[in-house]
């Protein structure tokens, strides 16, 4: 077993390195007919005359092909600003666009070959490894869990977490550099949504792919538990159709692009100008979707969670859930068990959804109204831009992801997400949910509390025989799967039989 484990790795780090690699190959050249291509009508003028000393010019690398585009255009824009020429400014990003354009070389005729040189080999690698794990007697291992160099906050682990925030500074903030990955993934989206693959069709395709594999191995380790079996199989099903394909394929038919299973204020844009337009734009369909949308926040979340509990949405339905559970799996015993790390939660967590409450109201204001200003100091575009890039970008990839290996695989559901505060009041105060525990039986082994994702001391409950009724708590169920005397229950039930003390 040993052997077929090295010779996965081998292959995954393999394909890894050379999907690394491949950021680095191609030459860029810009043309006219680039230009033509990629800009909008009003700046096409301006933007042929600054890049004039490119045109033609053969660039060795992408970082000095987008170094010297992006200074034309800075240097434009700073001309403009100091003589007060507001209207006269580009505010948009063209770099990316341009970038991949402009893009010659080996990845241009042979991106299939690189494609599964690279992410194909690292994928095949990381199932060989993963499958060893059917050559052991089902149930849960944690051996050397607190000691692992990849799963205790060790060097493996750094590196894992500082390559993840890396990957989310760069997509979010400077695409441009990922341009030749995009290109490794452009016959997939031509296939699907008919069109060229952009920089987010490059993330959900990695996103989809990533809780495919590591939820192979959720299916692996958990085989003895029928619970987590369904839920898994349920997380890949709706992040594979929902999140990922449907979407493309609505673009396909010239529609709007939509996620039907995300939820504001989850999906904090759904109630933006350009995209009520856009729906109402689009006709039958599109108003479906905006009726859709508004349904399951303003039905769907608490009828369900009534019935289910927080977990029919966090567990089984929502892709952040999914990447947690799948990828952030063998991280889930670093989250902060203590009380102060509880406090700090729940302030956060319900601070997001005041900010984001907040923001739609002013958004549908100015939507309805026209005016972006209210009470003379808020403006509702000012508050959408601060909420879109900090709890939008920074929290929710960044630092969401990012810190799996660092703070455990559910910070932003636990501290960020304002679907999960919403939905977690809906489960504290309203819901037949509860977690039951049988207090006799009860060896304080800890397996419970170590393996619980959101950071609750199960064991604490355990051990006093007290239902588990948290906000915070998805019933993910890993706590019963690990528990070696069946102490815990996922349970619906009459509410008023919860038995709820003060933790």
């Amino acid at each position: 077993m040993k052997g077929i484990r090295l010779v996965g790795l081998s292959l995954f780090f393999a394909g890894f390195v050379a999907f690394v690699i491949t950021l680095g190959f191609g030459q860029y050249q810009l043309s006219s007919a680039i230009i033509e291509q990629t800009i909008k009508p009003e700046h096409r003028a301006i933007v042929q005359e600054r890049t004039a000393f490119m045109n033609g010019r053969l660039y060795a690398s992408n970082v000095a092909f987008i170094g010297d585009f992006e200074k034309a255009i800075t240097g434009y824009n700073e001309e403009v600003r100091s003589r007060q020429e507001w209207d006269k400014v580009i505010y948009d990003d063209y770099a990316f666009d341009v970038t991949k354009a402009a893009s010659l070389g080996v990845l241009q005729g042979s991106s299939w070959l690189w494609f599964w040189l690279s992410i194909g080999l690292a994928t095949l690698g990381a199932l060989v490894y993963i499958t060893t794990g059917l050559r052991q007697l089902p149930g849960i291992k944690n051996n050397l869990l607190y000691r692992h160099p990849a799963t205790d906050r060790g060097w493996i682990g750094i590196i894992v977490g500082a390559f993840l925030i890396g990957f989310y500074v760069v997509l979010y903030f400077y695409p441009e550099y990922l341009t030749n990955w995009v290109l490794l993934v452009d016959p997939i989206s031509r296939s699907i949504n008919g069109g060229a693959a952009s920089r987010w069709f490059l993330y959900g395709f990695l996103y989809t792919l990533v809780i495919w594999v590591m939820g192979i191995r959720m299916l692996i380790n958990y085989r003895h538990n029928r619970y987590q079996q369904v839920r898994t199989v349920s997380v890949i099903f709706f992040q594979t159709a929902f999140a990922f394909l449907i979407p493309e394929i609505l673009t396909l038919l010239n529609q709007p692009y939509q996620d039907l299973k995300n939820i504001w204020p989850l999906d904090y844009t759904f109630f933006f100008d350009y995209r009520i337009n856009e729906k109402i734009q689009a006709g039958g369909l599109g108003i479906f979707m905006l009726v859709w949308g508004t349904a399951l926040s303003l039905v769907a979340v608490p009828v369900l969670t009534y019935f289910l509990g927080k977990r029919w949405y966090c567990s089984w339905v929502c892709g952040c859930g999914g990447l947690a559970e799948t990828l952030g799996d063998p991280y889930r015993h670093l989250s902060d068990k203590r009380l102060a790390a509880w406090k700090i939660e729940r302030w956060m967590v319900h601070s997001v959804l005041v900010f984001a409450v907040v923001m739609t109201l002013l958004v549908l204001y100015t939507y309805f109204s026209g005016q972006s200003t209210v009470l003379g100091f808020l403006d509702s575009y000012s508050v959408r831009s601060a909420y879109g890039f900090w709890i939008g970008s920074i929290f929710a990839g960044v630092v969401g992801t990012g810190f799996y290996p660092l703070m455990g695989n559910r910070v932003w559901c636990r501290f960020g997400c304002p679907l999960a505060a919403y939905i977690g009041l809906v489960q504290r105060f309203k819901s037949r949910f509860r977690i039951t525990t049988n207090g006799g039986q009860c060896i304080s082994c800890g397996n419970c509390s170590a393996y619980c994702e959101m950071g609750i001391d199960v064991r604490w409950y355990a051990q006093r025989g007290q239902d588990i009724v948290r906000a915070s708590c998805v019933g993910c169920g890993i706590c019963s799967a690990v528990c070696p005397r069946g102490v815990l229950k996922l349970e619906l039930g009459p509410q008023k039989s919860r038995v709820i003390g003060e933790g």
